[in-house]
């Protein structure tokens, strides 16, 4: 998960590494959870359970600034549909 410098606060650009890293393990961690119990779901659903996931494992104030790019997570949507299949 990366982030976009010029959509970050100025609180948010100092803490860059830290958030990215925090991120990228709530959505690894959806990613784990959802594969799973992955039962045939469209990406489009199993995208949005990763972000369901992912945001309720984050603070309250990060969760609702989370907005991943929408091909990101379709990305990793169909990630987790592929694994699951393996």
């Amino acid at each position: 998960m990366s982030l976009d410098d010029a959509q970050l606060s100025t609180a948010a650009q100092k803490l860059h590494e830290p958030l990215e890293a925090q991120l990228s393990s709530a959505l690894q961690r959806a990613a784990e959870l959802v594969e799973q119990d992955y039962h045939g779901e469209s990406a489009t659903e199993v995208g949005a359970r990763l972000l369901e996931i992912a945001k309720s494992s984050l603070h309250p104030d990060i969760a609702a600034a989370f907005q991943p790019d929408p091909a990101e997570l379709d990305r990793a949507a169909r990630a987790v549909i592929e694994a699951s299949r393996e």
